[in-house]
């Protein structure tokens, strides 16, 4: 029995350093810490208690680089890409921490994973004052100046803090908490908000930890044992601390970038005589 790792993660990123945005960005400043923290903890869906072929938590697709972009079909290896600062955009940021559950328009999927526009269009004023109007409810511009300050408030500490069903983002800092609400923002259709666009210089040991805390602690805990094809059929999933160590280098790339079959369950035996065999087996000569 095999499935499909569908986690197109972009680890690619990292390897070839091919971040990209639309649009000239905002230049932040640059990220200053050179060493990762380390993943520490239970995944996301263990914490929630949710198997994972009952969840769609992680597993949204189309991640990694945009269309157009460098893949890693060269197997760039990791340890040889220089460690200078990569330009990220907010849209990279929000493919790297958000993406994997809310989907590339950001409508989640529901019921389970909300949608991320009514959110990011609450904090604009003009917004609410027009949503309010559609409702039939007349409101000051100063009431409705309240209402998106409270609800700017409410964003910023939903991203800090987390909820009940979306993991906390405590390791992204001030300055890229601000480029993923203005890519939302972007993505909301906020009027304004494609001029406010921001990017940060990132060296790629941070993006790849951006990667790893993020759409790969979704579904793998941090420490554990590594499980074996029948555990995995019952439902556990490898930890990330033995994921380098299932295969090498070239091959934990292919598969993190490209996906590949897992073996779950018992090889299965075919019995000789079912097998299908051509009329003619050529002769080869092994030197």
């Amino acid at each position: 029995m095999h499935y499909k790792l569908s986690c197109s993660l972009a680890v690619t990123l990292v390897i070839t350093g091919a971040i990209s945005g639309q649009g000239p960005p905002r230049l932040a400043n640059v990220h200053k810490g050179a060493e990762a923290s380390a993943v520490s903890g239970e995944s996301w869906i263990r914490h929630l208690n949710r198997p994972f072929e009952e969840t769609a938590m992680g597993k949204t697709e189309h991640l990694g680089p945009a269309a157009g972009q460098k893949d890693a079909t060269d197997l760039i290896q990791v340890r040889t890409v220089p460690a200078t600062p990569r330009l990220v955009s907010g849209e990279d940021l929000y493919r790297l921490n958000c993406q994997a559950c809310h989907g590339e328009s950001g409508q989640g999927s529901p019921p389970e994973i909300n949608s991320v526009i009514n959110p990011a269009r609450a904090p604009s004023t003009p917004l609410v004052l027009q949503r309010m109007k559609s409702t039939g409810m007349e409101i000051t511009q100063a009431d409705a100046a309240q209402l998106s300050k409270q609800a700017s408030t409410a964003l910023l500490q939903r991203l800090h803090e987390g909820g009940e069903n979306m993991p906390p983002f405590s390791y992204l800092n001030e300055a890229e908490v601000n480029a993923v609400i203005a890519y939302l923002k972007q993505l909301a259709g906020v009027p304004g908000a494609e001029g406010k666009q921001r990017a940060l210089r990132e060296p790629p040991v941070r993006v790849g930890e951006l990667i790893v805390k993020s759409a790969c602690h979704t579904c793998h805990d941090a420490t554990g044992t590594n499980p074996n094809p029948q555990q995995m059929v019952k439902g556990d999933i490898p930890p990330l601390e033995t994921l380098r160590a299932r295969e090498d280098e070239a091959i934990f790339i292919r598969k993190v970038t490209h996906g590949a079959p897992v073996l779950m369950g018992d090889v299965p035996i075919v019995p000789l005589e079912n097998l299908e065999m051509p009329e003619r087996v050529p002769f080869i000569l092994f030197s």
